[in-house]
């Protein structure tokens, strides 16, 4: 797979090209792990800075928010003004705002650096994607390359909460933003020594208008499908949704008339373009979901330390990093679209063990179907992303890569807020039929509300009291993820479905270089 249009064979990386894939390595390590590092230092700074329960949410929140927001943006600037420039402004951003950080004297002080930190992160991943589609222009070797990719974000979001542990244990909370500030600096001064310059010697001016509609749109659209997923469905998080919809339709609009889009609709002609994005946002739907709920399904049902949730859960992480290494080597023996249809069907198949959790082996039920889920859901990254990347010409990467990781940014919500909502729903409906006598109604308005409101609840009770509702709620919400793994299990395997149609005729077989739709070659050149 890959994106000459000539039957010459690609150039091989160098020695000087790997050792920069290691340096690109380091920043998707901490951006990964800064998705996930906060999540321990919470009772921490709340003790030291007292947030309101908002203020805390945003603290949480707006990391994410921003990262969403500003992918598109940032992938595009990079075309225009070098990739490697891009990366290392925003790796020196990313230091700063990481000292600011950690020295946060003020709920407020945090917030806006957070924010600034997740404008910094959105460097990152579409700079490096970018410069991995220029460094590798052997088909072979950028797969296996962009398998790496994947895999330093994995083991980012892997080690994050053990390492964060450890700081914690040994420090105050602002060392876990501290740490970043040692790898920006390595990187800052490897990176020119290892990695290449590429920009596209076509690229216009960029549209500061199109970047803060995309940024709106984005934002508000993302901001409305959590609270959806937080409160359930409300007026409030109805318009947002609608009002950044309303905005992207502006946006796109918008780059239909410049003569140098943010967003060049042409790429979305290629079938293989558009089947790869639309691939990984379901998967990526899935995905982020499974995370979060067997994390809560850990510490609230099994009632496991975060500490020991996060070991537990170490497992899936090597298998997400072993698919993510593996993948690359089938898909040169057997067709690239083998590979994604079945990875979608392992991780289908580890959704349906999932399906069986509960009574005295509940722990190994759990560890086996999210080792399977993630070393099926490894190569699906992997392949859609090289498939992305491969179908566009090598100008257009930044922006390629910019749009593939914004649909697994609205992958991931959309999957956190409707198997959130259903997850919540059954459990409700759950609770609502529970016969708990001698209860409060206050407290059992609390109680069907979540399943954390429900343990709060029954450590207040006495005795007998207190351990039957918390057996209900634990049982409820067992059979509410009972059912959420279900449908993430049919997603999949409609998702193989689709993968099989849509790209089988289309892609290559294996090793064969995939040919970029002259749309897509259209798409480099100005109007």
């Amino acid at each position: 797979m890959g994106n000459n249009t000539n039957n010459t064979e690609a150039p091989k990386a160098t020695r000087r090209e790997w050792i920069g894939l290691a340096v690109i390595a380091l920043p998707c390590l901490l951006y990964a792990m800064d998705l996930t590092v906060l999540n321990l230092a919470v009772p921490h700074l709340s003790a030291d800075l007292k947030p309101s329960s908002s203020q805390l949410l945003w603290i949480v929140d707006i990391y994410g928010f921003m990262v969403a927001g500003s992918l598109m943006t940032m992938g595009t600037l990079g075309d225009r003004i070098g990739r490697r420039r891009l990366l290392l402004i925003g790796a020196a951003a990313f230091g700063v705002t990481s000292v600011i950080a950690a020295f946060s004297t003020t709920a407020n002080m945090l917030i806006a650096s957070r924010a600034l930190l997740g404008v910094a992160a959105a460097t990152l991943a579409p700079s490096t994607l970018s410069l991995i589609s220029n460094m590798f222009r052997d088909p072979k070797q950028r797969t296996f390359a962009i398998g790496v990719w994947v895999a330093s974000f994995s083991t980012g979001g892997a080690i994050g909460p053990l390492i964060g542990g450890v700081l914690l244990t040994h420090f105050w909370w602002g060392s876990v933003f501290l740490a970043n500030v040692p790898v920006m600096l390595l990187l800052l001064v490897l990176g020119p020594l290892f990695l290449p310059e590429f920009r596209d010697p076509n690229a216009g001016r960029l549209d500061p208008i199109s970047a803060i509609l995309s940024l709106i749109a984005v934002l508000a659209t993302i901001y409305g499908i959590k609270r959806i997923a937080e409160y359930g469905v409300g007026w409030p998080a109805v318009l947002t949704i609608v009002a950044g919809l309303a905005v992207g339709a502006v946006f796109i609009r918008r780059q239909q008339t410049l003569p140098d889009p943010l967003m060049d609709l042409r790429l979305f002609r290629s079938p293989i373009f558009s089947a790869a994005l639309a691939i990984s946002t379901f998967s990526f739907f899935v995905g982020f979901a499974s995370f979060l709920f067997i994390a809560q399904y850990l510490q609230l049902v099994l009632r496991m330390t975060p500490l020991d949730a996060g070991l537990w859960t170490a497992p899936s992480g090597l298998a997400f990093i072993a698919g993510s290494m593996i993948a690359p080597a089938i898909a040169h023996r057997i067709r690239p679209v083998a590979v994604l249809v079945g990875g979608l069907v392992l991780a289908a198949i580890g959704f349906g063990i999932l399906t069986q959790i509960g009574g005295s082996h509940a722990l190994a039920v759990v560890v086996t179907g999210f080792v399977i889920f993630s070393l099926g859901l490894s190569p699906v990254v992997t392949m859609t992303t090289d498939l992305v990347i491969g179908a566009v010409p090598p100008e257009r990467a930044g922006m390629a890569s910019g749009l593939s990781e914004t649909s697994s940014e609205f992958g991931g919500a959309l999957g956190i807020a409707m198997l959130g909502s259903l997850i919540t729903a059954i459990y409700r409906g759950n609770m609502a039929g529970a016969s708990l006598r001698d209860i409060p109604p206050d407290a059992m308005d609390t109680a069907r509300s979540t399943l954390g409101g429900a343990l709060a609840v029954a450590e207040q009770l006495p005795g007998a009291l207190g351990a039957d509702l918390l057996h209900a709620a634990q049982q409820a919400f067992s059979q509410a993820l009972i059912w959420a793994t279900g449908t993430g299990a049919a997603i999949l395997l409609a998702t193989a479905l689709v993968a099989f149609m849509l790209l089988w005729r289309a892609v290559p077989g294996a090793g064969v270089d995939i040919p970029v739709e002259p749309a897509a070659l259209a798409g480099s050149s100005k109007n």
